[in-house]
């Protein structure tokens, strides 16, 4: 039997895995393939910063006594007054991923996040050259360096959380955006 916990885990880190290696194909890579490997490897890193997250989420609803208010949040899901008491609903509710960090800081952290930091403005940066990739209203085009800093940014950012909510590093930090992946 797997265990669900661990699967998230190793799927978040094989998305950052696969973004990195990107990159690394991205560099290496005459312009024509450059672009489309620069727009994998941005996006996979939001997807395992996202999965990671979750992963965080996850975990603590299912392992810590909390109020439905903060399920909700953490599972992305209405809550509702129901017959006098809050009640979570299996409809969904976003929530930005900016919001779910500081709200996983701000309630689970053994020590205090300093979101004046620079990983976090630079996480700003990059949901915003990925929220106008995801959205385009025009065409977006994507540099090496800006691909890269957006990565370092996920990687910084990860660190941060894990070193204040689990009071460790996060483990790919000091890879950077060296890949462990061949393809």
């Amino acid at each position: 039997m797997t265990d669900p916990a661990k699967d998230r885990d190793a799927f978040a880190i094989s998305l950052l895995e696969e973004s990195k290696r990107f990159l690394e194909k991205a560099k290496a890579s005459d312009s024509a393939g450059r672009e489309a490997f620069l727009h994998a490897a941005i996006l996979l890193a939001f997807c395992s910063l996202e999965a990671h997250i979750n992963s965080m989420a996850e975990d603590f609803a299912c392992f810590m006594t909390l109020t439905p208010h903060e399920l909700g949040l953490l599972r992305e899901r209405e809550v509702k007054l129901d017959n006098g008491r809050f009640e979570v609903t299996e409809s969904l509710r976003m929530v930005r991923l900016e919001d779910k960090i500081r709200f996983i800081c701000d309630r689970f952290a053994q020590k205090k996040v300093d979101f004046t930091a620079p990983w976090w403005s630079r996480l700003g940066d990059a949901s915003k050259l990925r929220n106008e990739l995801t959205h385009p209203k025009e065409y977006v085009p994507l540099e090496i360096n800006a691909v890269s800093s957006a990565i370092e940014s996920i990687i910084a950012t990860l660190d941060a959380v894990y070193t204040a909510v689990y009071n460790r590093r996060f483990p790919a930090a000091g890879l950077q955006l060296d890949s462990e992946l061949t393809f």
